[in-house]
């Protein structure tokens, strides 16, 4: 009863988060693995559980979601899922003992993304316009990243098209929910065609991710996410320096 009660915590928190400032994965992650899940079947699980929270988010940006850098949706789309279908993949194909070393430095990179990504946005921010190849050749990486672990992929994709001239970040937002929902969503049918998920762990974080995915994106058209930005740091760095210790020391 406990594991389950923190699960269903863990999504709600987690679906919150990811339609508010992203980095959910920070807390669904370590749950599962708390609770004696492997690291591979533990992100895998992840991937499924904060899903439909992501689609109940894109549902509510839906009339938000537009063309960047001058790119339709459609092809946008068409390249995140196909490097999100080689991510999983890639997954898949790694062992559990070597992800648990390479996690650490995959949180580390989601981590310093989270606090560097609004800023370095605004930093990079042009209204140059790059070429085809250039756009899809970085939306097809971001998608694999997503599909392989996806912690903070979404601020990634907000850095990478401000950065390219795709325009503010606010009006980004919709389109960045739904491409992540994208990635995710191939991600998910291969995990659960390779067997991949654990189920019992994964229904009560699901329901929970769902709520909070559906709140965290009402709370998110309407406030300012510098409170659960910051609160996500602080999850993000304790969540990273414990995954460091625990694979290092």
């Amino acid at each position: 009863m406990y594991d389950i009660m923190l699960l269903f915590l863990a999504g709600l928190l987690a679906g919150s988060m990811n339609a508010l400032a992203g980095g959910g994965s920070f807390v669904s992650l370590p749950a599962l693995i708390s609770v004696g899940v492997p690291s591979v079947a533990a992100n895998a699980t992840s991937t499924l559980a904060l899903f439909p929270g992501g689609m109940a988010s894109s549902w509510v940006y839906r009339d938000g979601v537009r063309s960047v850098c001058g790119v339709n949706v459609v092809p946008i789309a068409i390249v995140t899922v196909t490097g999100g279908v080689a991510g999983s993949i890639l997954l898949l194909l790694t062992p559990s003992r070597i992800f648990d070393g390479i996690l650490p430095w995959l949180l580390l990179v989601a981590t310093l993304m989270l606090a560097a990504g609004p800023r370095l946005s605004a930093q990079l921010q042009t209204q140059a316009r790059p070429s085809v190849l250039l756009f899809a050749t970085i939306q097809f990486f971001l998608g694999l990243y997503g599909g392989y672990f996806g912690g903070a992929v979404g601020l990634m994709m907000l850095a990478a098209w401000s950065a390219l001239g795709g325009g503010d970040i606010k009006s980004l937002n919709p389109t960045r929910m739904v491409m992540v929902t994208a990635a995710n969503a191939v991600a998910v049918v291969v995990f659960v065609l390779a067997g991949a998920i654990v189920w019992q762990q994964c229904i009560p974080m699901t329901i929970g991710a769902v709520i909070g995915g559906w709140i965290g994106a009402h709370i998110g058209r309407r406030l300012p996410s510098s409170a659960v930005r910051l609160l996500t740091l602080a999850v993000a760095f304790l969540t990273t320096a414990v995954f460091f210790s625990r694979a290092y020391l």
